[in-house]
């Protein structure tokens, strides 16, 4: 009445044409049409009689239809709401526009578009509340933890600890799936994921995860950051994330309401066993998921696994050919050796980009880096810790000069020079407590021989030898002195003891010899 009022208004005060009243209104001018027609007839002036209510005015207008325009009106074939109803949420991409035309064309004399999509939102809110919130089919899969655990003990002590339980839901059947998970890191999360999928046998279009840190990163109502391990999850299984707002549970209704049951079905009747590992536990709670998706609901017709097979199956994406090979992304800053720690290990990057922060990409078998969106080094993921992971060709050109010389090496060259000076870094090696800390002598002196003979290295190595001055800095000040080129002193001779009658010897001591009073 309210819109007939103001059609009133600008048609008989202002003079306006119907399609600007129309355009003031935002109805169609067929409508203002209609309505200054109903008014003429019914001798309706402007302004309206004082004390003209609404019901009054509704039925001046409206109340006095022909009997034969009524007739013809309730004669119009029916849409079937239902049927239409079940359409929409198998078919994801069904409108109601298509559904109209369809109905027009089995029916020419039907009902206009307007009134057929004011109708059927009529019919709906006659609905049970349970169908409010609409679904369709392979759409979004809900998930979440359980906020109750499920103790498991240890065989030996008898310790109990408590497995977290993961929930997932599909939104247009509550076909439901859950498992037991050591605990709610990232790579739990992960797996639990992969094996809803795997119980779906699909893909839906969508999850719908609360704001947890491994789903995301930092939780935001219109722009939240996903964890990057869980995005690459969904890209390689091509479905989408879509957070709930934070501190709206209504958003993820089907994964809250779906906790609930399996906390009612399946944690409470589990609550008399005992479990001494995860897959004995698991083997218990996929033994009563068939019962719960089985069970039939109150108020409605089927049961989840009904609902799942004839609705919601045939929706779903088929699964990729292989598994997620789950990653965790980490930063980190490249330390002065060219090597970021991951898991306890050290691996190598290009010496260029020491002290720069890149990102680390770790799975069960590799290790890769990465440095501003580009990968700059690849590795096996070592299973011990503390070890250092590193390919040659990262180092600086230096550093790999310095390595090429492993010990047997040295000796080798060497022995190209001369057998002092072979027995030389063989003396030099195997002084120090491990033979790495003789490399930079022997190292420095391979250099000493770019500017010295073979043969004054030779000598010189003789000379270090006699001299017990098997170092670099005393070969280098023999060359440097030119103390090579002096002839070396003949060994002095140990002279032979002396014979007397007064001597006695070691003989005579260790006998214990007599004692003088």
């Amino acid at each position: 009445m309210r819109k007939i009022k103001e059609v009133l208004r600008l048609r008989f005060e202002l003079g306006l044409g119907q399609r600007q009243i129309a355009r003031s209104c935002g109805i169609g001018l067929s409508t203002v049409h209609d309505y200054l027609d109903r008014v003429t007839a019914a001798g309706i002036g402007w302004p309206l009689p004082e004390g003209l209510s609404e019901e009054e005015l509704e039925s001046k207008l409206f109340g006095n239809q022909p009997a034969v325009v009524r007739a013809a009106a309730q004669s119009r074939p029916q849409p079937d709401w239902k049927g239409i109803h079940e359409q929409l949420r198998q078919h994801r991409h069904l409108t109601l526009q298509l559904l109209w035309q369809e109905y027009r064309q089995a029916h020419p004399e039907g009902y206009r578009y307007s009134w057929f999509c004011e109708r059927y939102q009529q019919w709906r809110r006659h609905l049970d509340v349970v169908l409010r919130q609409e679904h369709k089919a392979g759409e979004k899969m809900f998930v979440d933890w359980a906020g109750a655990t499920i103790p498991v003990y240890d065989a030996t002590s008898d310790k109990a600890w408590p497995a977290s339980l993961f929930v997932s839901v599909l939104g247009a059947s509550s076909y439901t799936y859950a498992e037991a998970t050591r605990d709610q890191q990232l790579e739990a999360w992960i797996q639990a994921h992969i094996h809803a999928l795997e119980f779906f046998g699909g893909v839906p279009t969508l999850a719908v995860p609360d704001n947890a840190k491994t789903a995301v990163t930092r939780a935001c109502r219109y722009d939240p950051d996903l964890n990057p391990t869980y995005q690459d999850f969904a890209v390689h299984y091509g479905m989408g994330v879509v957070p709930a707002r934070p501190y709206k549970p209504r958003d993820k209704a089907k994964v809250e309401s779906g906790v609930q049951v399996v906390e009612r079905w399946i944690v409470a009747a589990l609550r008399n066993r005992k479990f001494f590992s995860l897959s004995e536990l698991n083997q218990a709670i996929r033994e009563l998921l068939v019962r719960l998706n089985e069970r039939p609901f109150r108020k409605r017709d089927g049961s989840r696994a009904s609902l799942f097979h004839t609705l919601e199956k045939h929706a779903l994406v088929p699964l990729p050919a292989e598994r997620f090979d789950m990653s965790q992304w980490a930063r980190a800053t490249v330390n002065i050796d060219y090597h970021v720690a991951c898991d306890g290990n050290f691996y190598s990057v290009p010496y260029t980009l020491v002290q720069q922060v890149v990102e680390v990409r770790s799975t069960p078998t590799t290790v890769e880096i990465f440095h501003l969106g580009q990968r700059v080094a690849s590795h096996v993921r070592g299973r011990e810790r503390g070890k250092m992971i590193t390919q040659h060709e990262h180092r600086p050109k230096s550093h790999q000069a310095h390595l090429e010389w492993s010990p047997s090496r040295m000796v080798n060259w060497a022995r190209t020079i001369g057998p002092h000076t072979a027995e030389l870094f063989e003396r030099i090696l195997s002084e120090k407590p491990h033979p790495e800390m003789g490399y930079r002598s022997c190292l420095g002196i391979i250099r000493l021989a770019q500017q010295y003979s073979a043969e004054r290295m030779e000598a010189a190595a003789e000379r270090a030898i006699l001299a017990h001055a098997c170092r670099y800095q005393s070969v280098k000040s023999i060359l440097k002195n030119s103390l090579d080129a002096v002839p070396l002193s003949p060994p002095r001779s140990v002279p032979s003891p002396l014979t007397h009658a007064n001597l006695r010897g070691a003989d005579y001591f260790s006998q214990g010899g007599p004692r003088s009073c």
